[in-house]
């Protein structure tokens, strides 16, 4: 019987990884991630030409590779993510290849980590393996951040074996959760939203061992402080001021989305129906949970992000509420949930997570827009296309270009620059600058033509 259920395993989590490189290859490229290709690539700022040029004379930028050394400097000059997953990054596309899609397969592996971590934690606390492995899988805020090149996938791995190491309840068990919650950490910050219930549950029970995790943590927390000490005042205006009420709707809208993706978007004049709908079967969901010990443990891993996201807008007097912060909640709400669904509840969440998984892929709803106004703009070949150049030059261009044609003419624009006659203007409005581009484009649609 075990062998059968290993097997069993093997099959799920292959069908996961096809899924996953098939959501890869198909979602357009994102903001973020052209961060995350421009630091490995040695140039965390690229130098675009000033004047017109073409798509394929600039793919070199793409493609050169930095060092361990220049990656933290960067990092710790203009952005506010520890190393870890960056490194790891660089080693990857040394051997794999430069590509976007490249980068995107590694998020691919530490996910099927995850996931494979998840199983075993599923074993571990006797209940069925398939459901925990669907419900996280086809969570839209899981498969979405287990594809991009960003540190998501790898923090949820690290944060996932940690549970692990720790529910098997002995000294050596806390000190493998402390290394990986302190690789998680040093991964992405927000890696202690799992850390930091797990090990108040820990100290409540063993104090001992919660000293042993402690202490397996300290040497990545004192490289994390150094850090973020340089990184605190980075990016101060990237989230809308903290507020209440908007906070809790934001939070609202967005761990809906996390686990149920752009459904209401789908549904029309049913948009609403569709919400509450969604939101009962939430709901339900968790209520069933909370009658078993297991579901309350793990409801409280899952609140613990929505908790830390409001915390963290208190403190820093911001909002940063995303689908992305979310996902760090979807392995234990699946944990906490799948196991006390009725069948017909069970069945009905996985299909509208396998309809929401297929608009990830698929929906520019759910999609940023610079991928899909590439190819748009790719019907008017000859002519320029006017770009705004966005606030760094990363986010906006970095994207659009990998998905333009070699030939296509490009010049990018700063605020106050004028397009030039005749030119195809692009108008994406991802930050302050390409907005304020944008806007004096006149521009109603994505792409304009001549």
């Amino acid at each position: 019987m075990a062998r059968n259920g290993r097997r069993a395993e093997l099959i799920l989590l292959a069908l996961a990884g096809l899924l996953l490189v098939l959501a890869a290859w198909l979602r357009g490229p994102e903001y973020d991630e052209a961060y995350s290709i421009f630091l490995t690539a040695g140039h965390a700022r690229p130098a675009w030409p000033q004047a017109v040029f073409t798509a394929g004379s600039v793919r070199w930028l793409y493609a050169p590779h930095g060092n361990l050394g220049q990656i933290a400097h960067d990092l710790r000059q203009g952005d506010v993510h520890p190393p870890l997953y960056f490194w790891l990054l660089e080693g990857w596309r040394r051997v794999a290849g430069a590509g976007w899609f490249t980068a995107r397969l590694l998020s691919v592996g530490f996910t099927l980590a995850g996931l494979a971590g998840l199983a075993r934690l599923a074993n571990l606390r006797g209940v069925a393996v398939a459901p925990v492995l669907m419900l996280a899988l086809l969570s839209y805020g899981f498969l979405y951040t287990g594809i991009l090149a960003r540190p998501f996938a790898l923090a949820q791995a690290l944060d996932i074996w940690g549970v692990y190491a720790l529910l098997r309840g002995d000294a050596r068990g806390a000190i493998l959760a402390g290394l990986c919650f302190g690789a998680a950490a040093f991964t992405d910050y927000l890696a202690v939203f799992t850390a930091g219930p797990a090990l108040l549950w820990l100290a409540a029970r063993a104090p001992r061992r919660a000293a042993l995790l402690v202490g397996a943590m300290l040497p990545f927390l004192a490289a994390c402080f150094w850090f973020f000490l340089a990184q605190h005042a980075s990016r101060g205006g990237q989230f809308a001021a903290f507020a209440w009420s908007p906070a809790l709707a934001a939070l609202a809208r967005d761990g809906g989305a996390a686990l149920f993706g752009g459904l209401p978007l789908y549904a029309g004049g049913l948009r609403l129906a569709v919400t509450l709908l969604l939101a009962l079967l939430a709901l339900a969901g968790a209520g069933l949970a909370a009658r078993r010990a297991d579901g309350r443990l793990f409801l409280g891993f899952a609140a613990a992000a929505p908790c830390g996201l409001l915390a963290l807008g208190v403190i820093f007097h911001n909002t940063p509420i995303e689908i992305r912060y979310l996902a760090f909640a979807l392995p234990w709400v699946a944990l906490a949930i799948a196991p006390g669904l009725p069948r017909p509840l069970l069945a009905l969440w996985l299909g509208l997570g396998a309809l929401a998984s297929f608009g990830l892929m698929v929906s520019p709803l759910t999609m940023q827009p610079q991928g899909r106004a590439a190819h748009l703009a790719a019907a008017w070949p000859g002519a320029v296309v006017a770009l705004p150049f966005g606030n760094d030059g990363v986010g906006v261009p970095g994207p659009f270009i990998a998905a333009a044609p070699d030939a296509m003419r490009l010049l990018l624009l700063r605020p106050g620059d004028v397009p030039p006659p005749g030119a195809v203007r692009v108008a994406i409005r991802a930050d302050g600058a390409s907005r304020a581009v944008s806007a004096a484009m006149g521009c109603a649609a994505l792409v304009c033509g001549p």
